[in-house]
């Protein structure tokens, strides 16, 4: 029998430094977003004087932001959160392509732990469906998904 190990990470944010990146457009949506995310990491250890957030006029605005601050030593982790809702224009499809490729790209390229927990939805009903009703809220899973992220790192290395 094959054996294969599993390497996890563990969900504890004691002693980690987290930068919350948040779009101030729609931030009605967004602000239920930054909640669920603080929320997540206090309840998994993390003393709330090591988040730091860094609101930013929208998403185009973004990955400029998560680039510089994934250049920094004293951070483990960027949770990046906001809203980009469709609307009668092509400008939704190009704000939240280029926000995506961008953040992901200054992921990759610095090797730092990034929560993407950037809405892109079809329309206001869908935005406050994932920002804590219905669909839960991806504040949250953007939260969870860089702590796990960061642990699994930290394994690896």
């Amino acid at each position: 029998m094959l054996h294969i190990k599993t390497i996890e990470g563990r969900l504890d944010a004691r002693g980690l430094k987290i930068a919350l990146v948040a779009c101030r457009f729609n931030d009605f949506i967004v602000d239920k977003l930054i909640g669920g995310a603080v929320d997540y990491l206090v309840r998994h250890g993390m003393e709330k004087e090591n988040l730091t957030l860094y609101r930013v006029p929208g998403a185009f605005e973004m990955p400029v932001l998560v680039k510089r601050l994934a250049g920094k030593k004293d951070i483990d982790g960027i949770v990046c959160l906001g809203a980009v809702i469709r609307g009668a224009t092509p400008h939704f499809d190009y704000v939240a392509s280029e926000a995506t490729k961008g953040i992901a790209q200054s992921s990759i390229e610095s090797g730092m732990p990034v929560g993407f927990g950037l809405l892109t939805t079809d329309s206001l009903e869908q935005a406050i469906e994932r920002a804590g009703s219905k669909a839960g809220n991806k504040g949250v899973e953007a939260a969870a998904a860089v702590l796990e992220l960061i642990r699994v790192m930290e394994q690896v290395d």
